[in-house]
């Protein structure tokens, strides 16, 4: 056991104390704190300057093309850097033809060809574009609302119908107040904070994720490094294999229990910080930590194994593909896993040892009551396929760690794991 907390001290030093290492543990929290705190700096500029938008309407009636002329100037009173201008569709073939051809020669940006009766509730709207640039994307969006919003007040007004009045009375004013738990203590909530809330369970997934899988790459790297420069041979004539292996995983496990804990109290300081209130409870902590730790462990045991059969990172990157999709299909269904925690794919999930970890601390932090029996069953399966794991790759960690040249192939792979 002292050589085995030997090695892992090692791993631990000569992972953290390099530069790139601190550089990476720092420079992720101030961006994400950054996106957090200037979000809205990096959304789309309603005030961006920009050519006006050149749009033709065919077949309107003369009312609704008031209407629309009306809704286009309000809007450019509040645009001026970015408006959009009405042209008129004029020649002597069809006004739906002229205005397609009119978009092919550069003269419009859309064309707007109405059909039917529009403004009584029938018929359709088609919106014509011709080679559309993704930086007019959000402007004619803009413009396809400006039509709708004049043909609806349009409808309003052949009904006798004031829109004012039916908007106030739909309208109904809402305020979100969440109660403490104390008497009294009531907080208003507007959307971004409940918003914010509802991340909650994903924030606590990817830190498992990245915790895992983040630190499991620098095992990968650590044991083709030691293999290719022969370091693994002198190591190997100190201790033996499956404490070698041991140690580097204990070592990394503990830097990446190192990151999340950093990275998880960055993040809660943001929130606090921002007036958002999150519950964590000592139950998910340790919860945390059980799945962190089994979760660590079980893909860190299939990287060294994979590691020690491989000469170069781009063998190993080849057959760590198939096993990282395995692990990325919680973040892929991390939606639905959160709208239904107790769900059959979230309880199946729940036993997949590999996915494990990240949808269960999803689970049991997205607010859910999650029966106690149920967790406890994951966490002995999750631990099965630990042990499991590691038996098999400390057979293969044995011999394939001294093998250089060709890799190895299934079968040969196979003998080893029943070799005594």
């Amino acid at each position: 056991m002292r050589n085995i907390i030997r090695v892992a001290r090692r791993e631990y030093i000569e992972t953290v104390k390099t530069w790139t290492f601190i550089l990476g543990l720092v420079v992720v929290p101030v961006v994400l704190g950054g996106l957090i705190l200037f979000g809205d700096r990096l959304g789309p500029d309603q005030n961006a300057s920009r050519a006006p938008i050149r749009v033709g309407v065919t077949n309107p009636s003369a009312e609704l093309l008031a209407k629309i002329q009306a809704v286009f100037e309000e809007y450019n009173k509040s645009h001026p850097r970015g408006p959009v201008a009405l042209v008129e569709v004029d020649g002597d073939e069809p006004a739906e033809q002229q205005g397609k051809q009119m978009l092919r020669q550069d003269r419009l940006d859309a064309c707007v060809a109405f059909e039917g009766d529009l403004e009584g509730g029938q018929g359709e709207m088609r919106f014509y574009t011709y080679k559309l640039k993704s930086s007019e994307i959000d402007a004619l969006w803009t413009v396809e609302r400006l039509i709708r919003d004049a043909i609806i007040s349009r409808r309003y007004e052949t009904r006798g119908l004031d829109r004012a009045i039916v908007q106030a009375i739909t309208s109904v004013a809402t305020e979100r107040i969440e109660l403490g738990e104390e008497q009294g203590q009531e907080r208003v909530q507007d959307q971004n904070h409940q918003m914010a809330r509802m991340m909650i369970p994903f924030a606590f997934m990817y830190l498992i994720f990245i915790g895992i899988v983040g630190m499991g790459q620098h095992l990968v790297s650590s044991i083709i490094e030691e293999k290719n420069s022969r370091i693994i041979e002198v190591l190997l004539s100190v201790v033996s294999p499956f404490r070698l292996m041991a140690g580097k995983i204990m070592g990394l496990a503990a830097v990446g229990l190192t990151v999340v804990a950093l990275w998880g109290v960055m993040g809660y300081t943001i929130a606090r910080w921002q007036g958002i209130k999150i519950d964590i409870s000592g139950d998910l902590i340790a919860y945390g930590l059980v799945y962190y730790v089994l979760g660590f462990l079980l893909f860190s045991a299939v990287l060294a194994g994979v590691g020690s059969i491989c000469n170069t990172l781009k063998e190993t990157q080849s057959l760590l593909m198939p096993i990282m999709l395995i692990f990325v299909v919680p973040i892929m269904a991390g939606v639905k896993l959160v709208q239904s925690p107790n769900g059959d794919l979230a309880r199946v999930l729940s036993f997949v040892p590999p996915t494990t970890p990240m949808v269960m601390i999803l689970r049991l932090s997205s607010g859910s009551e999650i029966w106690t029996g149920e967790v406890v069953l994951s966490i002995v399966v999750l631990a099965a396929g630990v042990l499991a794991t590691l038996w098999a790759a400390a057979k293969i960690f044995r011999t394939g760690i001294l093998m250089y040249g060709k890799r190895p192939g299934p079968r040969e792979i196979a003998r080893w794991l029943f070799e005594r």
